[in-house]
């Protein structure tokens, strides 16, 4: 499976149009004739506010695409502006590739051989034409979006088992993978551009999904890959500071995720976290649309609410309260948000009409998500964990709850990366050293940055009495912590999760949290589960 493999092997990251149809149909799951047949580009601009060049229209289109080095015979190819490339300046190679035709915000070069369609508004314009080429595949079953600065992956994950059974698929879109129904691609983006998302949509569909979760992120939204999806239930988590470096405030932050409930063709239902303060105004803000909002959380007046709740060293109990009834919950997954985490599936559920005395009784045999407070347990007489927490808020969520279950010491390894917001590095700093007996700081994805700058801006978030060691080489850190472990003691490693790989200075270098402990520790002897 060439496409396959480039997905996992690719340094870049990029585009995934091709590559979701290559895979596609090299897997053996290739689109029904009915997603795949080919259009006119009149079909697909039809209703579009746009002129088509005199005489044309009747060219057929195969497939869009957004990456010129991606462009086949018969593609229409989206001259898209990206973060470091402008796709303008590829028309001609997309044309010599063999591009049926060129859309593109900027104005028609003097030399274009091709049909070529200038347009105001290229994304919304690429979201658009994507639903319309893939037969409008968000409207053939329910999709769900979730947002929020921490929880999502666990969310959809979570909403994911519940509502699936053996003869009905749920397709999952998100930061672990893409679960297609009848097979799993590897992620490469959160929340993926619109083209891709209605690709995987399709073929959901053709594996016989009626339900599809996914994570929308603030980029996403911000950069309409989600545009005018009939997305009919959206939830909204939390807000936290996270991402600043490109939405610049708080304000602009949540401007960017009220992007998914605002002004959204389709949405039926809004779930959301009453116990967040942008949940509250979210809450509010939505009084004078028609959806219907159903709030989550232990506030006393949440519709989905969580009371009683014992968090214990290996699991979580409390009483699930809803509408239509009170049951008691066990769930293997640790501390408070995980909690809110698990109350924001079953509200999602409930608005879709399930039966939450037996998805109550179903959150008990989750396992967890990868990366997601996963343990590394070889039979040694410490607990090692590996989580996703990359910001101030999840990592003092996750180490104030360790705090709560560790009869020991907590133990913490955990790095900023590089090229992103720099403001949190202290205050994640802060959070790890006040919460922590021992921390280790090294290096998460520096990319281009140099790790002593990375270090240096987290050292302004030292005391004078940190106990903290610097080491820049993330294994050697991993090793360090484990060995100083003692009976009793837990140790976190932070802020890569679930990620198999290390981004250093433009190379993607092959690295997992949980392979270096696990090797660690069989080194040492430990051999059991």
């Amino acid at each position: 499976m060439i496409a396959f493999e480039a997905l996992q092997n690719s340094v870049s990251w990029g585009p995934l149009s091709l590559a979701v149809r290559l895979a596609a149909v090299e897997g053996g799951a290739a689109y029904t004739n009915q997603a795949m047949r080919e259009k006119t580009l009149k079909e697909l601009f039809k209703g579009e506010s746009v002129v088509l060049p005199k005489g044309k229209g009747g060219e057929r289109v195969a497939c869009l695409i957004t990456d010129s080095r991606r462009v086949v015979q018969s593609s229409l190819f989206f001259a898209m502006q990206g973060a470091a490339f402008d796709g303008d300046d590829f028309i001609e190679e997309a044309i010599g590739r063999g591009a049926a035709a060129i859309v593109s915000e900027k104005p028609k070069p003097r030399l274009c051989p091709i049909p070529y369609i200038q347009v105001i508004d290229i994304r919304e314009t690429l979201a658009r034409v994507a639903r319309k080429f893939f037969n409008y595949p968000d409207k053939q079953m329910d999709l769900l979006g979730v947002t929020g600065t921490n929880g999502k992956t666990t969310v959809t994950t979570l909403t994911q088992y519940l509502l699936q059974n053996p003869d009905s698929p749920v397709g999952l879109l998100g930061t672990n993978c893409y679960d297609l129904g009848g097979r799993v691609l590897p992620s490469y983006r959160t929340t993926p551009e619109s083209v891709d998302i209605c690709a995987m949509l399709a073929q959901m569909h053709d594996s016989g999904c009626e339900h599809a979760v996914m994570e929308v992120s603030s980029h996403g939204l911000e950069q309409k890959r989600v545009f005018d999806f009939n997305i009919n239930c959206a939830a909204f988590l939390n807000l936290s500071k996270e991402h600043l470096d490109y939405h610049e405030s708080m304000e602009a932050y949540f401007a960017a995720k009220r992007l998914l409930f605002r002004d959204r063709p389709g949405l039926k239902h809004a779930v959301i976290n009453r116990d967040d303060a942008y949940g509250e105004r979210l809450i509010d803000d939505l009084k004078d649309t028609k959806v219907e909002r159903i709030t989550f959380g232990r506030h006393p007046s949440a519709d989905v609410r969580a009371e009683n709740v014992d968090c214990g060293p290996k699991g979580t109990t409390f009483d699930l309260v809803w509408p239509k009834g009170r049951m008691q919950v066990e769930t293997h997954l640790l501390g408070m948000y995980n909690v809110s985490n698990i109350l924001a599936s079953l509200a999602l559920c409930y608005v879709l009409n399930k039966d939450l005395y037996v998805l109550g009784k179903r959150v008990s045999g989750f396992e967890g998500v990868e990366g997601r407070m996963e343990p590394v347990n070889q039979g040694q007489p410490f607990r090692v964990l590996v989580d996703y927490a990359h910001t101030e808020d999840a990592l003092r969520n996750a180490l104030n709850m360790l705090q709560t279950v560790t009869p020991g010491r907590v133990l913490t390894v955990f790095g900023c990366g590089g090229e992103r917001d720099r403001e949190k590095r202290p205050k994640m700093m802060a959070v790890a050293q006040a919460l922590s007996d021992l921390v280790w700081a090294t290096s998460d994805n520096p990319r281009y940055e140099a790790q002593s700058a990375i270090f240096e801006d987290m050292r302004t978030g030292l005391s004078e009495e940190a106990h903290v060691s610097f080491l820049e080489d993330r294994r050697d850190a991993i090793e360090a912590a484990l060995q100083e472990a003692k009976p009793g003691d837990c140790v976190l490693i932070a802020g890569k999760g679930h990620e198999a790989y290390q981004d250093c200075g433009g190379s993607v270098l092959p690295f997992d949290d949980r392979a270096v402990a696990r090797a660690w520790l069989t080194g040492r002897g430990y051999s059991g589960g």
